[in-house]
């Protein structure tokens, strides 16, 4: 009955019917391991953790207890307590399979491979089955994968494998195709191609048959290793003739139609060509095979896209070699107007163009799009309103012209009033085109939802040339696409590109939220979310989305081991490494690293020093100085960057240079932040231990070395904030739909970083104050003074670059400014570093006070002299008093100016908003209004907390 409460999720009671049980028979394992159960759930982990070591010690062999213990250990996240179990088991109980197994399985949780190989061949001895051989054999190919070694695993680990697989070959004991691909797998890893190759074409290539094509693709994989391009030429010939839409196989035989001429290659005169038959090694062979596609097309049962694609690659292939003319193939213009008339109505026609336009020159676009629009079935019902499709057909094909359009860059050349013009007829066509979705589901995306888009990256263009009304319009715009099209994540990522851009956070979360992300995408657009929370001042909901993040990549670490241990079970081995090498991929991850450290420190700005000390916050995080968990050589980009449709011709869209960029400016960011929590971390391990300048003993205690790690670190600090002010300087713009700049140059400019940089300087101080003590420091004393006031100097200029209004009504239209937003919350993140600097100096002071007050009440004199630094402490923390007040009453006085705007007044300019737009224009601008009056509230609380703070801090 434990077992089944325990099921049920009731684990009180699972506990106490495992007492019942105990009281009985005071030696049941099984009883003692549902307990324990129990109470890991319960939250009660050493309780648990004691109970479940007293039954291992007995090192049972039931399985029931076994069973449990490792359900156990599974959810205390000790996969290596559960080894111990089973080799304990195996010891007793030699000759049991299924203990050997699990041993084995339990090997492949932690990923001990030698120790694996062992089990698995123990596992065959006793059980002569296949499968158990391969488990080592696989073992082997993984301990030549982790290797660090390259020459150890080429000589020893992949031989003993090789040699192991040609053992059970020559005894014709191969059964299973998996077997096969391990072979194959082994050999391609040494390098034996031509052994591959043979082994994939002899008897035993006759049992891969669970993927389509599988011996051919690793014929040709092998050929292309060997370059032996006939081989490769005539197997993609071969494969296009059965058939002929698969793209793939085109590439490769243009590739090695190429190969061939550049080496002049000739087939012999007598034998054949090659061991896979005919081959092609001429331009006019090429020209004639992909003709004969074409015609067998015409005579097929459904169109095929491939043959006419294949000519316009050709086409390309031939230009960039400079010999295009001589083989009459068409004119590409026309080639591409007769694939459109073809595939026009596909949504993939775009696509498939996409690629070859650059075969058009510019001077004929214009004349390309009008000839694609002449022959869309376009109707209008009066002279001079627009021509309508009349079907979904139609409406395909002129979607495909209009993207066609801005891909060749015809409306980014146009003038501002003609741009609003065709927003007017796109908005247009897409209401028209929702009449042909009435029956769609709500899952199903709107026909005409592109049109939408499309209107909106007009006017996004009009916004960066200076047109501030036309960000709300395409704020409107998506708000009614959505309502039309509630699940198209394309308006969703948009919205939260811009209403971020704006810095409104509020309307993200719930945005966010709705596109589901699953699994890798908390990595892929994971950032989208969590470069703007923090910094808009979203703190509950910064948390949220980086306990998503963060969740999804901590799991990873669990759930990779169970796809391992599933792919032995079904020898899906060559599966293995790709799965290892995709958790390194996660772990390695720079939005991993970056939620992780922006995590931490975003806990310490809410926690540290107010619910908890700060001692207690850096413990409860397990964080030290010293440690740097973060890859910084193996840092991975898994961003999507390229997650929102662009239409934009090549010099406007998003480039591999922006890539390069996006990521260095990313990691010189993320080694500030790093750092910054890093230095926050050593505060507290400065306090308490500090012996007298004379004794021999700070060496020892550690202490000194701890200091030594913060100067360093400081040192490091400076040098990243030098790289990172060097990238600034190169002044890069990303494409607006690109990644997200940092919040560097924010940091920079408004003061904090000089703040922060000069606190951690200012703790070097007190320090040498500390370890030199009062009498001789006099030169200390005036730095530590100096220090103090133009600390709140700089604190006040930062404040000072708060001041303003958040959002502003001009000439009828809104303008927010998110910068001073962005502002404010870096205020409140280096007041918070101020004062446990603060409250660092303090620990350090009082005791000194104390001792001075001592050899007053001795000296029974009236008037020791107070030593400066006390004064100049105290004025400091009044300071600090006095300007966190100020903020407070502007934060005030920003609630109560947002609370008065009223939007409604907004006498929206463009009368050509219809009825609908106003009432949706009317909702972007409360959403916009509400989630700053969100983030100043959030900024505010936080601010009074640390008030309270600043006024414990009397010496």
């Amino acid at each position: 009955p434990s077992a089944d409460y325990l099921d049920n999720g009731n684990n009180k009671m699972a506990i106490q019917q495992a007492d019942k049980l105990l009281k009985k028979h005071k030696d049941l394992h099984c009883a003692k391991v549902l307990k324990a159960i129990g109470l890991q759930r319960t939250g009660k982990q050493d309780e648990a953790y004691a109970l479940a070591q007293e039954v291992a010690a007995l090192e049972p062999t039931d399985d029931n207890s076994l069973q449990a213990l490792t359900i156990l250990y599974r959810e205390m996240h000790r996969p290596e307590l559960v080894t111990k179990l089973y080799e304990a088991a195996v010891k007793k109980v030699p000759n049991s399979e299924e203990y050997h197994s699990h041993l084995f399985m339990a090997y492949a949780r932690v990923g001990e491979y030698k120790k694996m190989q062992q089990a698995g061949m123990a596992l065959y001895k006793i059980v002569p089955k296949n499968p158990y051989y391969f488990w080592s054999v696989m073992s082997l190919i993984m301990q030549s994968i982790s290797a660090q070694d390259e020459n150890l695993s080429k000589t020893m680990f992949l031989p003993l494998a090789e040699r192991m697989v040609e053992k059970m070959v020559k005894e014709d004991k191969i059964e299973a195709e998996a077997e096969v691909e391990l072979y194959y797998m082994i050999l391609e890893r040494l390098e034996k191609y031509k052994e591959a190759l043979d082994v994939v074409r002899g008897k035993l290539g006759e049992k891969l048959t669970s993927e389509l094509q599988s011996r051919e693709n690793k014929c040709m994989a092998m050929y292309k290793k060997l370059h032996r391009w006939p081989e490769c030429n005539a197997l993609a010939r071969r494969l296009l003739l059965k058939n002929s839409d698969d793209w793939q196989f085109y590439i490769t035989y243009f590739d090695s139609v190429f190969q061939l001429i550049d080496e002049s290659w000739t087939p012999p005169a007598e034998e054949e060509h090659s061991l896979e038959g005919e081959v092609h090694c001429s331009v006019e062979q090429a020209v004639s095979f992909i003709e004969e596609r074409i015609t067998e097309e015409s005579r097929s049962s459904r169109p095929l896209r491939g043959p006419y694609l294949a000519k316009l690659e050709l086409i390309r292939r031939l230009r960039h070699r400079g010999c295009n003319d001589e083989y009459k193939l068409g004119d590409p213009e026309e080639l591409m107007f007769q694939y459109f008339k073809k595939f026009g109505d596909k949504p993939c026609c775009f696509t498939d163009l996409k690629v070859f336009v650059d075969l058009l020159p510019p001077s004929q676009y214009t004349k390309f799009i009008r000839q694609l629009l002449d022959v869309i079935p376009l109707a209008a019902a009066a002279e001079n309103e627009v021509a309508l499709p009349g079907d979904i057909k139609a409406l395909q094909q002129h979607l495909c012209v209009v993207q066609l359009s801005r891909l060749l860059g015809l409306y980014h050349a146009m003038e501002k009033k003609q741009k609003l013009a065709v927003v007017r007829e796109l908005m247009l066509r897409y209401r028209h085109g929702l009449e042909f979705g009435k029956s769609c589901l709500k899952t199903e995306l709107q026909f005409s939802d592109y049109y939408c888009l499309l209107a909106v990256h007009l006017l996004l263009d009009l916004w960066l040339e200076g047109e501030e009304a036309a960000v709300w319009q395409c704020l409107t715009l998506l708000e009614e696409g959505l309502a039309h099209s509630p699940s198209n994540a394309q308006f969703k990522l948009l919205l939260i590109r811009i209403y971020c851009r704006l810095g409104a956070f509020e309307p993200v979360s719930e945005l966010y939220s709705s596109l589901d992300a699953k699994h890798i995408q908390h990595d892929t657009i994971g950032y989208l979310l969590t470069r703007y929370a923090g910094s808009l001042g979203h703190y509950a909901a910064a948390s949220q989305s980086c306990n998503f993040a963060l969740r999804f990549f901590h799991s990873n670490q669990k759930d990779t081991s169970e796809y391992i241990i599933q792919a032995y079970k079904y020898g899906a081995f060559e599966k293995i490494p790709e799965f290892i090498a995709f958790r390194n991929r996660l772990n390695s991850s720079l939005h991993f690293a970056q939620v992780r450290t922006e995590r931490m420190l975003l806990d310490l700005l809410l926690e540290a020093n107010i619910s908890t000390s700060l001692e207690e916050s850096i413990k409860s995080m397990s964080l030290s100085p010293e440690e740097d968990d973060i890859p910084w050589k193996d840092l991975r980009d898994n961003r999507d960057l390229t997650v929102l449709f662009s239409w934009d011709p090549k010099d406007r869209d998003i480039s591999e240079e922006h890539r390069k960029l996006s990521l260095e400016e990313e990691t010189l960011w993320l080694r500030i932040r790093s750092l910054t929590l890093r230095l926050v971390s050593g505060l507290p391990t400065l306090a308490h231990t500090i012996q007298p300048k004379n004794s021999e003993k700070t060496a020892e205690n550690g202490v000194s070395s701890k200091i030594d790690t913060i100067r360093a670190l400081l040192q490091q600090l400076e040098a990243a904030v030098d790289s990172g002010k060097k990238f600034l300087e190169q002044k890069i713009q990303y494409p607006v739909l690109g990644p997200p700049p940092t919040r560097m140059a924010g940091f920079f400019s408004n003061g904090s970083c000089q703040c922060q940089t000069s606190l951690f300087y200012l703790v070097s101080d007190i320090y040498e104050l500390d370890t030199n003590g009062l009498e001789d420091s006099a030169e200390i004393q005036e730095r530590i003074g100096n220090s103090l006031k133009s600390l709140v100097e700089r604190l006040t200029d930062l404040f000072n670059k708060c001041k303003g209004d958040l959002i502003e009504v001009r000439d009828g239209t809104l303008k927010t400014h998110p910068n001073l937003l962005e502002n404010l919350v870096f205020f409140v993140e280096t007041i918070s570093i101020a004062l446990w600097v603060s409250s660092y100096c303090d620990s350090v002071l009082r005791p000194f006070k104390s001792n001075l007050q001592k050899k007053k009440k001795k000296k029974k004199e009236s008037s020791v002299a107070m030593p400066p630094v006390f004064t100049h402490f105290l004025d400091y923390v009044t300071e600090l008093q006095t300007l966190t007040s100020n903020v407070i009453d502007h934060i005030k006085g920003l609630e109560i100016i947002l609370t008065a705007l009223k939007l409604e007044e907004l006498s929206l300019k463009d009368t050509l908003l219809l009825q609908e737009e106003k009432k949706f224009t009317k909702t972007v601008q409360g959403k916009v209004q509400s989630s700053y009056h969100h983030s100043v509230q959030e900024i505010g609380e936080l601010l009074k907390k640390r008030l309270d703070t600043i006024k414990k801090l009397k010496i």
